[in-house]
């Protein structure tokens, strides 16, 4: 103790020399493991960089910009999507309503029902009778399921906008046309009114699926598909299947006759455009080309662009 005390200030100096050397230690021991850190982190960023210059394309080098070229190609793209929304306008539901009511739907279904049975007399399309455009289910109905009110209105100005594509392009005929259901109400519809499909969406647009059936010549069927294809609507055809069309019963033919101005039971109207038929008798001119009627099933998309982000 005496020795301490004659050298108390080496003794506290030594102290605090070794407690510096610890802290020393310590803060090096940490350093050291940051800097390991850091150099696993450089080696695998090299790592990657080297990948990258092993890939075809690479990023490019002092004379090859491919990074650049990539985002330049970005905002092409960009601009190629914001060009091409003008071809996908909006189809109006209908009613256009930000809170439609059930008695302003139900008023607006029977409206619409009535100018496309209208339009298709004036055709001369044949439909069903009685049809209902796949509305069968809401036909009759004043109070309408939950929520559904809103996505109801959407479908029925995409039927209208379908249905004046097809009676402008003058089929003969509409069988059938079936949407997605949307509505709790639709389990009590026809069956033939719905299909199993749903709408599919992305980051570019929703994608409806709707299904029509009918007949017609070849020039009304490009007339229809011309239609689709100019629409401004967004109506994408995926897939048709066109195969000759079934013979028509007694009741058929008659409204087909009636539809295209002919009394039932008078004389065959003349074959139809693009038919071409042999005389008589021997010497006649041969058949150039025997125009049969069609049965036609078209599945097609519209399309409704999202809100950009």
């Amino acid at each position: 103790m005496d020795w301490i005390k004659r050298n108390l200030s080496f003794v506290i100096g030594g102290v605090v020399a070794l407690v510096l050397l610890g802290l020393a230690g310590w803060y090096f021991y940490s350093k050291l493991q940051l800097n390991n850190e850091k150099l696993d982190k450089l080696n695998e960023q090299y790592a990657k960089l080297d990948t990258l210059n092993k890939q075809n394309p690479h990023p490019g080098n002092d004379k090859v910009h491919n990074i650049q070229a990539a985002k330049d190609q970005q905002q092409q793209l960009r601009a190629f999507i914001r060009k091409s929304r003008e071809y996908f306008q909006r189809i109006p539901p209908i009613p256009d309503s930000h809170k439609v009511n059930s008695q302003e739907f139900s008023s607006s279904l029977s409206r619409v029902i009535d100018q496309l049975q209208h339009d298709a007399a004036n055709n001369s399309v044949t439909l069903p009778p009685k049809y209902n455009f796949s509305f069968e289910a809401q036909r009759q109905g004043l109070s309408f399921a939950s929520g559904s009110l809103e996505p109801l209105s959407v479908q029925l100005g995409e039927v209208k906008t379908i249905c004046d594509a097809l009676f402008q392009a003058r089929i003969n005929s509409l069988d059938n046309l079936r949407r997605e259901r949307v509505s709790a109400d639709d389990k009590d519809g026809p069956q033939t009114d719905y299909l199993d499909q749903k709408s599919v969406t992305n980051e570019l647009a929703i994608l409806s699926p709707y299904e029509v059936t009918f007949r017609c010549f070849s020039p009304e069927l490009a007339a229809a598909l011309g239609g689709f294809a100019s629409s401004s609507s967004g109506l994408l055809v995926k897939t048709i299947n066109v195969e000759p069309a079934p013979a028509l019963n007694g009741t058929e033919s008659g409204a087909l006759a009636l539809a295209s101005g002919q009394q039932p039971g008078a004389a065959s109207p003349p074959p139809a455009s693009g038919v071409l038929p042999a005389a008589a008798g021997r010497g006649g001119l041969p058949t150039v080309l025997d125009e049969r009627l069609l049965r036609v099933t078209l599945t097609l998309d519209v399309v409704k662009m999202v809100a950009p982000k």
